[in-house]
């Protein structure tokens, strides 16, 4: 099995240890691989791009519910029964 990192950047879990804040404010808005023995183990990501992903996440689910619902039964109701 290949070790694929998706981050430009990488930190061991030693320097993360050492300095948490510097590697947080160092990474900016990039996405941060922590490493052990050389190998990916976990990713350190900002708030804000952790955010979208489970809104995107949110948003697929939501997407297949309508796919699996497509066809179904319908029932008509007018704006004021809403």
């Amino acid at each position: 099995m290949t070790n694929v990192i998706y981050a430009n950047a990488t930190v061991s879990i030693t320097d993360l240890r050492r300095n948490p804040g510097a590697v947080i404010e160092e990474a900016g808005d990039a996405p941060v691989a922590i490493l052990n023995h050389n190998r990916a183990t976990a990713y350190l990501v900002p708030a804000g791009v952790f955010e979208a992903l489970m809104e995107t996440i949110e948003d697929m689910d939501l997407a297949e519910i309508v796919r699996s619902r497509r066809g179904g039964k319908t029932q008509k109701v007018s704006l004021d029964e809403l």
